[in-house]
């Protein structure tokens, strides 16, 4: 296993209520040339969690970032308009904070961040210190 240090979470950059799949999203990540999805974990909208790439493989979602981390996505993030907008339901919530702990427990202690610490995106569409500050 690779060493791990943080948790990095992203939107899918879809519009709110619109449902996008794994498979969707691999297509998406391989048309670009990546070998597979970016992503390790993806939360759909009605909050159930699907894995994506194997954990023991290094992400594409965080550049310069990929190789001590784990990606998680929820699909959302932008309103109707395409504009940035925290769309993150509760289902999805409950299941981020559920995927969060389960990962420290089999992975250690990691550090949470949003995609936009690490790069100039508003992904995930909201500030990880004020939604998630009590899990830092």
């Amino acid at each position: 296993m690779r060493p791990l240090k943080r948790i990095i979470l992203h939107c899918t950059a879809t519009p709110e209520g619109k449902h996008f799949d794994v498979a969707t999203i691999r297509k998406w990540h391989k048309a670009q040339g990546w070998k597979d999805i970016g992503y390790h974990y993806v939360i759909y909208i009605d909050g159930s969690v699907h894995e994506g790439r194997p954990v023991e493989q290094i992400g594409s979602h965080a550049k310069g970032h990929n190789s001590d981390s784990i990606g998680i996505v929820y699909v959302g993030g932008c309103d109707a308009n395409m504009k940035a907008k925290d769309t993150l339901n509760e289902a999805q919530e409950t299941a981020m904070v559920n995927l969060i702990k389960v990962l420290r427990e089999e992975h250690g202690e990691m550090s949470l961040h949003g995609h936009n610490e690490f790069a100039a995106k508003a992904c995930p569409s909201f500030k990880v210190k004020d939604k998630f500050g009590w899990l830092l």
